[in-house]
């Protein structure tokens, strides 16, 4: 039976486990989807693959599943960090979505000099990478992060992690990512204003820190996450 309902869970999943489900869970598959007794769904935690499940109990405020047969294996994406200073909430959460979907293993929002938002809702977004999970066939989920200042993140940064720096001062330059090879990555977007001279002066001085351009136009924060992310992906990634 083919299944065209793909379910992230928290329990472990393996040949024969039995899966509880919460009441939203099966609202969803009953409620909404009229799923019953004997329908198959995908399922997948982030740690053991995509299994594919058939309904043994069906209720209007719960229900039960039981792995049949593992249909992927757990695929890590590669060990690459959007940083990105929060913007409109709705734009905010299509970084966020569009940042799963392509492959970014954690989101991190950041606090820079100019950012607008003075907070997220970590909780929001990170269903936000659920769903875009759920929606693109990953077995794995992106996690989010709570904010933190940009100055605190650098501080602590692990220099083995080299960083592309999306300066949009630079636009319309030959400043692009070239060959830096694999590896732990981050790529950090900057909010709506830019980057204060200060962080600007800051970032361009870290060793691990490659400032590139993304083209000859100054884009929009929601457009240089994606764009960012397709050259990395095209350069180092799980794409090549």
């Amino acid at each position: 039976m083919n299944a065209k309902i793909r379910l992230y869970v928290e329990h472990g999943l393996g040949q024969g486990q039995s899966v509880p489900l919460d009441k939203a869970q099966a609202h969803y598959l009953f409620g909404v989807m009229r799923q019953a007794v004997g329908a198959a769904v995908l399922l997948f935690n982030g740690k053991d693959g995509e299994w594919r499940a058939e309904v043994v109990e069906a209720g209007k405020r719960g229900g039960v599943l039981q792995c049949v047969a593992q249909t992927k294996p757990l695929q890590m994406p590669p060990d690459l960090w959007l940083i990105f200073a929060p913007i409109k909430k709705t734009r905010t959460d299509f970084i966020v979505e569009k940042a799963a979907e392509m492959g970014a293993r954690r989101i991190v929002p950041v606090q820079t000099d100019f950012t607008n938002a003075g907070r997220v809702q970590r909780d929001r977004l990170q269903a936000h990478a659920v769903e875009a999970a759920e929606q693109c066939g990953a077995t794995f989920v992106a996690e989010v992060t709570e904010m933190v200042k940009l100055d605190r993140l650098i501080d602590q940064w692990d220099a083995g992690r080299s960083l592309m720096f999306c300066d949009e001062a630079l636009a319309g330059s030959d400043a692009v990512l070239g060959q830096s090879g694999r590896g732990a990555w981050g790529i950090l977007i900057g909010p709506e204003g830019g980057f204060s001279d200060r962080e600007r002066s800051r970032l361009r001085g870290l060793e691990y820190a490659r400032s590139v351009t993304l083209g000859p136009r100054i884009l929009r924060a929601d457009t240089a996450a994606v764009a960012a992310m397709t050259v990395w992906q095209q350069a180092f990634g799980d794409w090549t």
